[in-house]
């Protein structure tokens, strides 16, 4: 009988283990379906391979798949010279919460290897994608420095060189420093040269150059490199001109692709090297407005007038505005 009875309970306790290992198992496999976090506590996340590398910049980012115990506050990639970045080293703070986003890298110097990667920071702490490493392309000579230190490609177009990139100059010439305003109020009322990053975000100066008032372009301390000049209303024209004409040349000046531009960037080739980058403009009011989908080039005249690209159209549009509004910034070889 005890021994009989000792068969029954290791039988029940058998039966008992293996419906608790099925039915944990299956909880499991459920939880993996429906959002079960292998990170624990702290967010799952994954990193964008580097993409665009120029002598100083590059563009990666990340995806956040799950957070943790608790939502994601701040996201973004960082990057050092040595294998292990991590938030404590150079970052970008891109947004917060789940899902994707783009990372601007700026500040790197020429032929050197970098180590990136994503990272996410919620209340618990900071989980990190995995390590991509990319090395800075050379910079020195055929390249173009201003004042500041910053490299500029050049491109040929006709019989005219313009620098490929937005001008992102802090000092005049001779070593004066442009005022960097960001108060709304203090902008609208400026009567002097001025400039400013898009929000006010270095991040997204370091891609897209900085916005400069009439006053600043048309300052005699001079804001462009050594060796050039802001480009004057002939020379636009005939930029336009060798281009086919304002109704197709915007199309062979922008940027193609969607990196910097939204959809539907209409008619982009960038065919002519021009790349024209859309830094959108900061109004008379100091509020900023169509980053990603507008370029608005100052011309150097005695009229605030500019010529304009937007993600709409192929072609190149004319207007003046005030004094006060800023924008962008190209210059051609003296």
């Amino acid at each position: 009988m005890i021994n009989t009875l000792s068969r029954w309970v290791n039988l029940s306790l058998f039966i008992l283990l293996s419906f608790s290992i099925l039915f944990s198992s299956g909880c499991l496999k459920e939880m993996n379906n429906t959002g079960y976090n292998p990170n624990g506590n702290l967010p799952l996340l994954i990193t964008t391979e580097v993409s665009s590398v120029t002598q100083t910049t590059a563009l990666s980012g990340g995806t956040v798949i799950l957070e943790g115990g608790s939502a994601v506050v701040a996201r973004g990639v960082c990057w050092n010279t040595s294998p292990v970045p991590t938030i404590a080293d150079q970052k970008t703070i891109d947004s917060s919460g789940p899902g994707n986003f783009t990372s601007y890298i700026t500040g790197l110097f020429p032929k050197t290897k970098y180590y990136v990667r994503a990272y996410a920071t919620d209340s618990i702490g900071t989980s990190y994608g995995s390590t991509y490493s990319f090395t800075t392309l050379q910079g020195g000579a055929g390249f173009v420095i201003d004042i500041d230190g910053n490299e500029y490609h050049s491109v040929s177009i006709g019989n005219q060189v313009w620098l490929v990139e937005n001008l992102k100059v802090s000092h005049f010439r001779n070593g004066e420093a442009i005022p960097n305003i960001t108060g709304n109020s203090s902008w609208a009322n400026l009567k002097i040269a001025a400039y400013c990053g898009y929000l006010n975000d270095t991040t997204i100066a370091g891609a897209y150059g900085y916005l400069y008032n009439w006053y600043a372009v048309n300052d005699g301390r001079n804001i462009a490199p050594t060796g050039w000049h802001i480009a004057a209303d002939s020379e636009w024209q005939s930029l336009f001109t060798y281009l086919g004409g304002v109704d197709s040349a915007g199309g062979k000046m922008k940027e193609a692709g969607f990196i910097h531009w939204i959809s539907p960037n209409t008619g982009a080739s960038n065919s002519s090297g021009f790349s024209a980058l859309p830094a959108g403009f900061r109004l008379l009011n100091g509020t900023f407005t169509e980053l990603q989908s507008s370029a608005f080039f100052w011309v150097a005249s005695q009229t605030s007038g500019y010529y304009g690209l937007n993600k709409q159209s192929k072609s190149v549009s004319y207007s003046e505005c005030s004094k006060s509004f800023g924008l962008s910034v190209r210059c051609v070889k003296d």
